[in-house]
């Protein structure tokens, strides 16, 4: 629009840069506004964290070496049984010289000595007489005998051998090597409480002819044979007196189990006894 003197009307600028219009401001605050409604949209669905799509590994901190010492190594649970306070504490046996020297004084001995089994425990004696032609050396009591030794099932599977071998219980010495029945019996505790010194004791006392040791595995671990399971090679017990022939056999809870042991057990005897099958 030309005004009067012929002159073009411009905007209102007088050429300077801070007569600009603030168009960055403008677009600064736009983009302000922008970022911000972006994030409270993430934030209003929840997501209020920065995420990123390499993985990472949180643990490598825990797997820098560290300059502390090394925790010590564990030590055997028989040695922190040990250092317990109230870990059980091993009764040992007294002195072999204050032990009973014949057998008549030994059977009482046994039923009361503390030592020889936990408290409240039924205890039950030996059977027999001195001297017999065959002591049957079982490792305890079974868990069904009555006021007698093996005079529950497995006594029962006794009598049927001693038929078979042509003997019976008046001809034999029936004893045990704990006089009592121990569920799951630690046969290294017993060893560290003497009892095995004590079970060689006795059958110097009852002086069998022979001896046939049922559960020979236990009562090898008792007399200290290592590994237990050499007990098969056990062919006599030497004791203060002459050695006396001995043959190891599966306990008889074993051969009800397993009936198949029973022949292995009958072939072995003959040989041991040198008898011939008809």
């Amino acid at each position: 629009m030309k005004e009067a003197t012929g002159k073009v009307k411009t905007a209102n600028w007088t050429g300077r840069e801070d007569s600009l219009p603030d168009i960055a401001n403008a677009e600064n605050q736009h983009w302000r506004d922008a970022v911000t409604a972006a994030l409270d949209w993430w934030r209003d669905a929840g997501v209020d964290h920065a995420f990123v799509d390499a993985p990472q590994d949180w643990l490598a901190e825990a797997r820098k070496p560290k300059d502390a010492a090394q925790p010590a190594p564990m030590k055997p649970l028989r040695e922190l049984v040990a250092e317990r306070d109230d870990s059980p504490k091993v009764a040992k046996v007294g002195a072999k010289t204050d032990w009973p020297q014949t057998l008549e004084a030994f059977v009482p001995w046994w039923l009361a000595e503390p030592a020889l089994a936990p408290a409240g425990l039924m205890r039950l004696p030996p059977v027999g007489a001195q001297g017999a032609d065959l002591m049957i050396l079982a490792p305890m009591p079974s868990a069904d005998d009555g006021d007698a030794l093996l005079s529950g099932r497995a006594g029962r599977l006794l009598d049927a051998m001693l038929a078979a071998f042509g003997l019976d219980r008046s001809s034999t010495y029936l004893a045990s090597a704990v006089p009592a029945h121990v569920p799951m019996a630690d046969w290294q505790l017993l060893k560290e409480s003497g009892l095995g010194d004590v079970l060689l004791h006795h059958i110097a006392l009852a002086a069998p002819k022979r001896l046939l040791i049922l559960g020979a595995s236990g009562i090898s671990a008792l007399l200290g044979n290592d590994p237990p399971n050499l007990a098969q090679s056990l062919r006599a017990i030497n004791q203060e007196g002459p050695p006396i022939p001995a043959l190891p056999a599966w306990d008889l809870e074993a051969m009800l189990q397993r009936p198949a042991l029973k022949a292995g057990f009958w072939s072995r005897w003959l040989d041991w006894t040198g008898t011939e099958t008809i």
